[in-house]
């Protein structure tokens, strides 16, 4: 028998230290407002940092629209995104029209940047196919299922390298629930296997559904969960919009550079519920714990470091939201009055080739719909 010896693996030491390198998380503009990198600031012209403060009034009044549309019973499934403009707003500016997008249900914001309509945001909601109708552009349609979309994302990554393309990249987005299902392990492992120029984005909002971050996952951080898979990762302040344009800025080239695929973790929070289905974030969280991330607001923070450069005014932002909200409204007249597809039309295009029974099924509905 072996003699007993000092300890062979410190596990201890390697789980204490293992988070180390991405709890640096990058940030530009802090919870007060204040300039904390100016280097990285000064890269930004004046045009464009007005113009993420645009996109983040946008978003905030397409919200807020929208949760007014949802209350009168004109849309269907919505998940807000209060709070969470700078995440979207800056990591959607990072990435390229030949890009292909995979969003969840939370990312509507995103697939309209990247070339839906606003109206197609709303047909969506209401389960309306041209909701789902992004012709040439590159998006595809939210997923329902968490965490489904990495896995597609990894295949269409993949098909970029097969077929030879250049500065293209996949992209997708999912939140902290997410990462706790088979297909986010799935979808990062095989598009690191093949090298594939995939960009993982994780929305860390604190909450999935009613379980805390902190009860559903060990992981100190969640970019960290890409090293198993040989995928790099960072942390990044998601309430930043100018800290989260670079970081997916960074983790988009590196991909398309072919390098493989790169996870891109924002810190974030969901500042209302879950969904427009009912449930009550009160039930499940206190305004004490709340009070940090409104007080960290994107827009709050944002506004407060163009004021001072005299580059915005409370006016401007009023008036712009003002207009956003009417086009958002005639954007709901186009969608209301957008017929729907029939059952024909539905059961024509659920395969390229129907079945018999489809067949038959087409037969006996069109002799219904005919009368």
């Amino acid at each position: 028998m072996a003699k007993k010896t000092g300890q062979v693996v410190d596990f201890a030491s390697i789980k204490a230290k293992m988070s180390d390198p991405y709890k640096k998380t990058l940030q530009v503009i802090n919870e007060k407002g204040e300039i904390v990198n100016q280097e990285l600031f000064d890269s930004f012209s004046d045009d464009e940092l007005v113009n993420f403060m645009k996109d983040m009034v946008w978003e905030r009044a397409l919200h807020e629209q929208t949760m007014n549309f949802s209350r009168q019973g004109r849309l269907g499934f919505y998940a807000p995104t209060y709070g969470e403009e700078a995440s979207e707003m800056g990591s959607i500016a990072a990435f390229k029209d030949q890009d292909f997008l995979f969003p969840a249900y939370r990312d509507l914001p995103q697939l309209i940047k990247h070339g839906a309509s606003v109206a197609q945001g709303f047909l969506w909601s209401k389960g309306n196919a041209v909701g789902d109708d992004y012709g040439d552009t590159r998006n595809w349609f939210p997923q329902i299922i968490i965490g489904a979309q990495y896995v597609e994302a990894a295949g269409a990554a993949l098909g970029i390298k097969k077929n030879g393309e250049k500065d293209a990249v996949s992209f997708v987005y999912t939140g902290d629930g997410g990462t706790s299902q088979g297909d986010f392990y799935e979808g990062i492992n095989f598009a690191s296997a093949f090298q594939a120029p995939a960009v993982f984005m994780v929305q860390n909002n604190g909450w999935a559904i009613s379980v805390p971050r902190k009860k559903q996952n060990a992981a100190e951080t969640l970019a960290q969960k890409g090293v198993g898979s040989g995928v790099p990762g960072v942390q990044v302040d998601g309430m930043d919009v100018l800290a989260t344009y670079l970081a997916t800025k960074a983790a988009r080239d590196f991909a398309a550079e072919g390098n493989g695929p790169a996870l891109v973790e924002t810190l974030t929070y969901r500042f209302g519920a879950h969904s427009s289905a009912g449930d009550d974030p009160s039930r499940y969280r206190t305004k004490e714990e709340e009070k940090p991330w409104f007080d960290a607001d994107p827009l709050i923070r944002m506004r407060k470091v163009l004021t001072d450069k005299g580059l915005w005014s409370q006016d401007q932002e009023d008036k712009l939201v003002e207009e956003y909200k009417d086009s958002f409204k005639a954007s709901m007249k186009e969608a209301e009055n957008t017929p729907t597809q029939s059952v024909v039309d539905m059961l024509k295009t659920t395969f390229e080739e129907p079945t018999p029974q489809i067949k038959a099924d087409i037969a006996r509905f069109e002799a219904k719909e005919s009368k």
